[in-house]
């Protein structure tokens, strides 16, 4: 089986390549690689180093399936440039999926977010409520969403919702919540915490990427969205968690980012999926990960940082 996969050198990307090829499937990534590229040469892969952009210029014919992964990621990342980030999280989609349905591949699978749902008084988020994202990165997901579901009747197409991402991958981030507080710990003996009663999804890398290994072995549940996430715990029991294993000290700050998102996942598990990895998994990884860094690459750990530094 032939599968496309954009921003496959990614934080998911990377790991979600790498268990392709090693369960036999053929594997194209289009990737821009402003953050590098860690994907080990391999027979079954192919790497075209592109803007998602200029995917007109490329063929989909012959591919099983497309995973759409890249994107402009996180609030902070979208905002450096509203424009640059409409493009690629908008238009590209459109044109991605179009381009797919022109050359007849069969399936479709979308990485949305886990934060379209923007803030919600429900303790339980399920995929029926209503989308009311707070800001320009939720609403380029929410509008990409509405893109892939318009095209249902030409390609089977499953929209994932992803939660926080944490634990370690080949390209890794950190300036997501339990990787950048498990460094700040490592690295300062101290993490800092803006506010801390935030509420946060989590799903561990390896789950998210068993969800869309997941949705390519089932094309044929019911198309639509999908929560993906496991554990909603406020920011500060994050830290603290940190501080049993690490012995780092937490600084609390003020903050006026009131942003909580919680998300169930009722859903996914019904199609039969279980998830394995915990939040204190990601935090073991990323302790472990940390004996053998290198400092001077640091930097391509953060986006917006990295992303000034090219220049975005």
């Amino acid at each position: 089986m032939k599968i496309f996969i954009t921003g496959g050198c990614g934080y998911i990307g990377s790991v979600l390549t790498q268990k392709l090829l090693d369960n036999g499937y053929e594997v194209t990534v289009l990737d821009i690689q402003w953050f590098g590229n860690y994907l080990k040469k391999h027979k079954k892969l192919k790497i075209i180093k592109d803007d998602i952009r200029n995917i007109r210029n490329y063929s989909l014919k012959n591919y099983n399936t497309v995973i759409h992964l890249a994107n402009i990621a996180n609030d902070p990342g979208v905002e450096l440039n509203q424009t640059l980030s409409w493009e690629v999280n908008v238009l590209a989609t459109h044109m991605l999926i179009e381009k797919a349905v022109q050359d007849k591949v069969k399936h479709f699978i979308f990485s949305s977010s886990g934060s379209v749902y923007g803030i919600k008084k429900e303790k339980k988020v399920t995929e029926d409520l209503e989308l009311i994202p707070i800001s320009a990165y939720n609403k380029t997901k929410m509008i990409a969403e509405k893109i892939v579901e318009n095209n249902n009747k030409f390609i089977k197409t499953h929209i994932i919702r992803p939660a926080t991402v944490c634990g370690v991958s080949p390209r890794m981030r950190l300036d997501v919540s339990v990787n950048m507080f498990t460094y700040q710990a490592l690295c300062n003996n101290k993490m800092t915490v803006f506010g801390g009663k935030q509420v946060r999804p989590n799903i561990h890398i390896k789950d998210i990427v068993n969800v869309f290994f997941h949705f390519l072995n089932k094309p044929n549940l019911p198309s639509g969205p999908y929560n993906a996430g496991f554990e909603n715990i406020k920011i500060l029991e994050i830290a603290k968690k940190i501080n049993e294993i690490t012995g780092a000290k937490i600084s609390i700050l003020k903050s006026n980012d009131q942003r909580s998102y919680r998300q169930d996942s009722t859903k996914l598990i019904n199609t039969s999926f279980k998830n394995k990895f915990s939040v204190l998994d990601g935090i073991n990884e990323v302790q472990e990960w940390y004996k053998y860094i290198t400092k001077k690459d640091i930097d391509k750990f953060y986006t917006v940082k990295w992303m000034k530094k090219l220049g975005l």
